[in-house]
């Protein structure tokens, strides 16, 4: 088996994966990342299969799960409730209630919100070079997903914060003082939901925490720590991977020099599963083996654990032609970035809405804008998230 031994922490790796993943997809598909310690799938057909079998899941098997440390006692008590964690039948109990308060109808009527929000950053933007990641990328998804949940947009740099934090535990080069931050923001977080769970209790709205409580008591019994830990989830999973989406995308576009039509109505929708496809914001998923599976000439045994690389899937030669290559024309394929299975993203339609209403009235805003510093990708793989983006809006 070939043996890859590569730093998720390498500069020169995060700045381009892509070009280590190619390699290892011929070498595998499957290998032993020695730096994680575990098996991980690099091409396309063996992640898409991974990620919609039923004999691995995203929950630690049971004779495995460890106390937590005291020092993470309430970010773990957030990722107990966590739906992402979980498998059948709890996770289907839970993912089917946030699906009943998460319909399409709901995102559609979303549209609006969007559409006002863009309008009101773009406005306010400055008319000299910027940093478009903390002005724009960031700012819509947090305030849409406070006014889905029916959170104060008021509260938005708490929610920021506490977000930071917490999704910061699952980048590679995990500190002490990261894991103390995700403890605090957990504990302030948690305290903030029981007081605001127990206000909808009373006074319910048109919005997703009152949808969810009232699921609970119509007798399906979602209880206060997973709405808890439904809402962090949400925030959480669903703010942080739009920003990334948003900044790569709005990267790429500039240093493609894309033509408007790409952004046309007619066009947007393919654009946007491009973008995804070419540069996501998630690079890895894992799963635990809850059998023995043959991989070919890999078996990953039971209780292992195996990595799935959702950036390295969307540029295998296998499935895109000329992967490396950014087309809005592309005929659309399946892709990986929003996972697949029973843990396919719930919130990808909201995401795929809000790039695809916030790119074409961002570059109709600044039709000139060109980049003004070569953008960097930061230490923070397996995210794939720009540290900056230094816009010219009037170049």
């Amino acid at each position: 088996m070939y043996i890859l031994n590569l730093s998720p922490l390498n500069p020169a790796f995060v700045q381009d994966p892509y070009t280590a993943y190619d390699a290892a997809r011929t070498a595998g598909p499957v290998v032993y990342w020695q730096d994680y310690g575990m098996l991980a799938a690099f091409d396309a057909t063996t992640v898409q299969a991974l990620l919609r079998d039923r004999r691995l899941g995203r929950a630690k098997p049971t004779h495995l799960v460890t106390p937590p440390p005291a020092h993470l006692t309430n970010w773990a008590a957030v990722e107990a409730n966590s739906m992402l964690d979980m498998e059948p039948p709890r996770h289907t109990r839970l993912r089917s209630l946030v699906l009943r308060a998460f319909t399409s109808r709901r995102i559609a009527n979303l549209r609006p919100d969007i559409e006002a929000v863009t309008a009101q950053l773009l406005t306010d933007l400055p008319e000299t070079p910027f940093d478009l990641i903390p002005t724009f990328c960031t700012q819509l998804p947090v305030r849409i997903i406070a006014r889905l949940l029916g959170v104060p947009e008021g509260m938005s740099g708490d929610l920021l914060r506490w977000s930071n934090a917490m999704v910061a535990m699952y980048q590679a080069g995990r500190t002490r003082d990261i894991e103390d931050a995700a403890e605090q923001a957990s504990l302030e977080f948690t305290a903030f939901l029981h007081g605001y769970i127990n206000k909808r209790r009373n006074d319910p709205r048109d919005d997703l925490i009152s949808e969810l409580i009232a699921a609970e008591e119509d007798g399906e019994k979602l209880n206060t720590q997973e709405l808890i830990g439904t809402c962090i989830l949400l925030l959480n999973a669903g703010h942080e991977a739009t920003v990334h989406s948003i900044g790569n995308a709005v990267k790429c576009l500039l240093e493609h020099e894309t033509p408007p039509e790409a952004l046309a109505p007619a066009q947007i929708g393919a654009t946007v599963e491009e973008l995804l496809r070419y540069d996501p914001p998630l690079h890895m998923f894992t799963r635990f083996a809850y059998e023995d599976i043959d991989l070919g000439a890999v078996t990953l045994k039971q209780d292992e654990e195996i990595a799935l690389i959702l950036g390295a899937a969307g540029r295998d030669p296998a499935l895109h032609n000329a992967p490396h290559v950014f087309n809005p024309q592309r005929p659309a394929k399946p892709h990986a970035a929003f996972g697949g299975g029973l843990h396919f993203c719930v919130g990808a339609p909201l995401a795929r809405l809000e790039l695809q209403i916030a790119l074409p009235t961002l570059f109709a805003h600044m039709p000139n804008m060109k980049l003004s510093a070569h953008p960097r990708y930061a230490m923070s793989y397996h995210f794939r998230k720009l540290e900056t983006l230094l816009i010219d809006p009037a170049h």
